[in-house]
């Protein structure tokens, strides 16, 4: 019973941040564990290690030159998502569309950008008509499977994940985000075989070890949460994302227990 209760609350919270995450936080000290809003369409997304509100500015300036420029839209888009401003990125890119409605890469980042906003039925509508199941594209599918765990549709959503783990096994980042959604369902023991797939890859980063941490110590085994939690991390970051995690599971100090605070430990990650 305490097992079920405690699953549904963190669904909850989980439902309530999800897309909300901190973009520029990243991972360590404490952070937290942020989603991966990287670009759908890497290639034109904000310069790497550039600062994100003045990237916003420049790709604004060349955009606003040129407004029905695809590549300078999308690129704006891009950095206005990056730099958390994420209704205006969705606007910026819902234009561009209507200039360019057959561009798979600006109704992929517009797709994007809506999920990433909390509109998650038309974000998937639209990313639908981004790709083909004749083409398909995994970085896709797996937000899609995203926007559908929100709805509340978890088994569609695995569906999506495992099409896209057909085209890229082990994924960590769908890995992850298949294990997250049968946290969601209340499906403990298979978050964790899932978690656990995602963490075992060379690729796997610190989210993933935290999503595996926190889905163990839902199931009340702290102290294997803990030590996953503190690898391979400087003391003084281990001792906070600790913190975080202590905060998540434990109340009126029953460890089983979500924290009736706010999120601190996962969301559902979305590959770059």
């Amino acid at each position: 019973m305490r097992q079920r209760y405690h699953a549904a609350h963190c669904a909850r919270l989980l439902a309530s941040v999800a897309v909300t995450a901190i973009f520029a936080a990243g991972l360590g000290g404490c952070q937290t564990m942020s989603d991966i809003t990287g670009s759908i369409s890497p290639k034109t997304s904000a310069s790497a290690g550039a600062d994100p509100r003045q990237e916003a500015e420049v790709t604004g300036e060349r955009y606003r030159a040129d407004p029905k420029n695809a590549e300078a839209a999308l690129a704006y888009g891009q950095a206005l998502r990056a730099s958390g401003q994420r209704s205006q990125a969705a606007a910026v890119l819902e234009q561009a569309t209507i200039a360019h409605p057959s561009d798979k890469a600006l109704l992929a980042a517009w797709g994007r950008a809506l999920v990433d906003n909390g509109n998650f039925q038309e974000g998937f509508d639209v990313l639908g008509r981004a790709h083909s199941p004749a083409n398909p594209d995994w970085r896709i599918l797996s937000v899609q499977g995203t926007a559908l765990d929100q709805l509340g549709r978890h088994e569609d959503a695995r569906r999506y994940y495992e099409s896209a783990l057909k085209i890229v096994p082990d994924e960590p980042t769908v890995l992850s985000n298949l294990g997250l959604s049968y946290m969601l369902s209340k499906n403990l023991p298979q978050a964790e075989e899932a978690l656990r797939r995602a963490y075992a890859s060379s690729r796997a980063d610190a989210r993933v070890r935290q999503n595996l941490a926190l889905v163990i110590g839902l199931q009340g085994r702290f102290a294997e949460a803990e030590q996953i939690v503190r690898a391979d991390l400087p003391p003084d970051e281990a001792t906070a994302n600790v913190a975080y995690l202590k905060q998540m599971l434990n109340r009126k100090g029953d460890p089983r227990v979500g924290s009736a605070g706010k999120m601190p430990v996962a969301s559902l990650s979305r590959p770059e």
